[in-house]
């Protein structure tokens, strides 16, 4: 049985009826819409800002596009790949050419940018409907690349990286790295700004700790049990080596919860 798109963007909770799969290619002149093409040098932000721009012709381009877009590169003669799914946040501005959307990248389906390849049955078509592209066959998918750990200091993670990071292979390093340290974390819920002190120590690692909200969302925690965690942003305050008497852990995360009054102004009950 052949794998096809549709269930990959199932299970990356993408509607196939609500979403539109664009397929950008390659090109040495500029089109007749008189939008500049795309190179094999152009950077990540060309892509972005390139798909972002379409074409007044509502032959061309939908007259109301929908919310989400999935953006894939065309390879080879009959394939694509991916290239990474884009959010839509509505048209900016227009003229008798062009059309400017707010765009955004997404984190659906992040774990397969780059590595996805499918079958592209219709040279001419670059866009279509996600429910017609969920038939097409997917010819690939190349093995992940590791992605160096950031060290303690520099991570900052929302909800649905923290799940890529527990649950990837090509994550390997950080899992290893939160795995050695206890330590004093900050939960930010990013739609007031209102933190979550939380501590990792006697049996727990940090990367059990967080493996808990990467699960279900709360960790436990009563407080948070009522919010959504994709607006949640992990932070590591201090890390200890397993060894530090937990005393010391204790005084740590005391402060903390003091210096960013997450008692009385956020999200810690005591």
């Amino acid at each position: 049985m052949t794998l096809t798109l549709a269930p990959l963007l199932l299970d990356a909770g993408i509607d196939p009826a609500q979403t539109l799969v664009i397929r950008h290619a390659f090109v040495t002149e500029p089109e007749e819409s008189g939008l500049t093409g795309l190179h094999a040098d152009s950077t990540h932000a060309e892509i972005l800002a390139y798909t972002a721009t379409q074409s007044s012709d509502s032959r061309r381009f939908p007259a109301v596009p929908p919310r989400l877009w999935v953006v894939f590169i065309k390879e080879g003669g009959d394939q694509a790949r991916l290239w990474s799914v884009v959010e839509n946040r509505g048209e900016t501005a227009r003229d008798d050419i062009r059309r400017t959307f707010d765009v955004s990248e997404t984190e659906h389906m992040a774990d397969l940018r780059g590595r996805l390849v499918i079958g592209w049955k219709s040279p001419r078509t670059w866009r279509m409907s996600a429910a017609a592209a969920g038939k097409y066959p997917v010819v690939g998918i190349a093995d992940a690349e590791p992605i160096p750990f950031p060290g303690f200091d520099r991570l900052i993670l929302s909800h649905a990286q923290l799940q890529a990071v527990m649950r990837e292979h090509r994550y390997a390093s950080w899992r290893t790295a939160l795995s050695s340290v206890f330590g004093i974390y900050l939960i930010t819920d990013t739609r007031d700004g209102r933190h979550y002190v939380g501590k990792a120590d006697g049996e727990e690692s940090i990367r059990q700790r967080w493996h808990a909200y990467a699960t279900n969302g709360h960790g436990g925690n009563v407080e948070l049990k009522t919010l959504d965690p994709s607006s949640f942003r992990f932070s590591l305050l201090r890390v200890f080596d397993p060894a530090t008497p937990t005393r010391d852990i204790n005084a740590a995360e005391s402060h903390f919860k003091v210096a960013l009054d997450s008692v009385r102004h956020g999200l810690n009950r005591n």
